[in-house]
Order: C-alpha cells, then structure tokens, then sequence
C-alpha cells in the first residue's frame, strides 16, 4: 500500500495540472470503488474549480471552490495518471473516475484491485469526519517531535513496531518506513512501546522524518503496483537500508553478513519486519 511518500508524490505531480483549474469533465465509469461513490458525484465535481491539494497522512485532499472536498485514498494499487492527450489515448483497463480540465488535459484514476475510495465532504466537517478525526500528527509537522511520540506511546504495551502503524501515533507511516525509521534510531523492533522516551524517542522521530524526506525526494518507493502521477516508478527502495534485504550485510553496522550477522526478518502482526539484532535494542 502506498504511504506517506508515494501519497505526497502523488500530490507534489498533481499540483500543477489540477490546482486553480477547472473540472470541465467528470466521468464515473462505475458506481463503487471500494465503497460506493457518492450518488450526486459527477454533479458535485463537474464545473467546480480545484483551489488546492493537500495531503493529510494517506490521503489526497482536493479543496473545491463549492467549499466540497474531494477525498481520494489510493488503497493498494490505486494509480492517478496525468493524460496530456486525451482525446487520442484510449481509456485502460481499470479506469474508473476521469476529471477533465479547462485545458484539455485528463487526470484518471486507475485502480486494478478496487481498494481505492473517493468521498466528496463539506470543508468544514473534514477534520471531524470518519477518515480523519482519529489520526496522529504529520511525522514531518512542527508538532511532531521526541516528548510528541513518547506521550503518544505512554502506556502502550506493545511493540514498537506495531505502534507505529497505528494512525493514531503517527499518521501516514506504514511497514517499509516503520522498518527504516527504527533501524536508523537504532531500536528493536520488538522493543515495548512505551519505554522508548527521552533519547530514543528522540532518535525515532528524528529517524521517521529522516526517512520519510528522504523517499519523498526519490519521488516515492516503488514495490510492484505504485507509479507517480508521470506513469514513472518510484526508485527509493534502492536505497533501503533494511527493508527487503534478509541475509545481506547491513549497511551502517560492524555485524558483517550472516552466520550470526546482517539483517533478519521476523513476522510481527502477520507483517515482515526486517532488522539488525546487533545495530537495534
């Protein structure tokens, strides 16, 4: 599933096509994404302008000039695809929703697997609504810091790891930026959440904004079904320190390679983690 990076790629391509432009065209090619669209969709988004594009955690927020919010969660394998010549390029497999601009150009949202959702909501209700009024702050906000996630972690009795993906914690973080961050906060991925404080939760949030600035100026990663809004893949799992990389050599570490060393792989909530024993306690 895309996270925090790919959804703000996502953002950054969309911005110059969408924002201050508006939607001459709206096209449902059917009635459900993974819920139902909303009945009065194409009525409520045709002829309005988009006045910006924001991101909250996994979500895109396109703000409407009726005041509306188009919400768009790209689920697993949902793609926004920028078509510079619509008229000329046939629709693909999985299209589902087209907004056509003023100027032509087509933005379409595919999405083979359907895990994708669209909400159209008031502006003023968005911060209260299903989607949104449960999660934690933006990792890379001012808000965001070491006593901010340690007081979010007081009590919790679990892993580390699972604590991080609880939106409720941090928003938009998921299990391949989880793996990193901890990895360069030099903390165990089995660690109880709530002894990491003072220092080490300094470590981690400053490694969570870290990782996260650093994928996002790579234009996002890339496992098998994301693309940026150019159709181009995404290449920071180049340069994953541990995800994906069971029984290689860690990169920041005096381990050396297995026996006994290098990067291991464990199953926690039915999800891989990958770590360094001896780099993360």
């Amino acid at each position: 599933m895309p996270e925090l990076p790919e959804v703000e790629t996502v953002r950054r391509g969309l911005q110059p096509v969408l924002e201050g432009r508006r939607l001459l065209e709206v096209r449902q090619l059917r009635p459900d994404l993974r819920f139902p669209l909303p009945l009065d969709f194409v009525l409520r988004l045709e002829g309005r302008r988009i006045e910006r594009i924001d991101r909250r955690a996994k979500y895109l927020l396109m703000f409407l000039d009726s005041g509306d919010v188009l919400l768009v969660h790209l689920g697993m394998s949902g793609r926004m695809l920028l078509i510079d010549a619509p008229d000329s390029t046939a629709l693909l497999p999985h299209d589902h929703v087209v907004l056509r601009t003023e100027e032509g150009r087509e933005v379409r949202f595919n999405d083979a697997r359907r895990f994708g959702y669209m909400d159209i909501l008031p502006a003023g209700e968005l911060e209260t609504s299903k989607y949104l009024k449960r999660l934690g702050p933006e990792p890379l906000s001012n808000s965001f810091n070491g006593p901010a996630l340690a007081a979010a972690l007081q009590g919790r009795k679990s892993s580390i790891k699972a604590a991080l993906l609880d939106q409720r914690v941090v928003a938009g973080l998921g299990n391949i930026y989880a793996c990193e961050a901890l990895y360069g906060a030099r903390l165990s991925p089995r660690r109880i959440a709530h002894s990491v404080r003072g220092q080490r939760a300094e470590r981690l949030a400053g490694a969570i904004r870290d990782v996260l600035q650093k994928a996002i100026a790579a234009g996002g990663s890339s496992l098998r079904d994301y693309v940026q809004t150019s159709g181009e893949l995404g290449y920071f799992q180049h340069a994953w320190a541990v995800y994906g990389r069971q029984g290689e050599t860690c990169p920041d570490c005096t381990c050396g390679g297995p026996p006994g060393g290098g990067i291991s792989r464990l199953l926690q909530g039915g999800r891989s983690t990958f770590y360094c024993a001896h780099r993360q306690r």
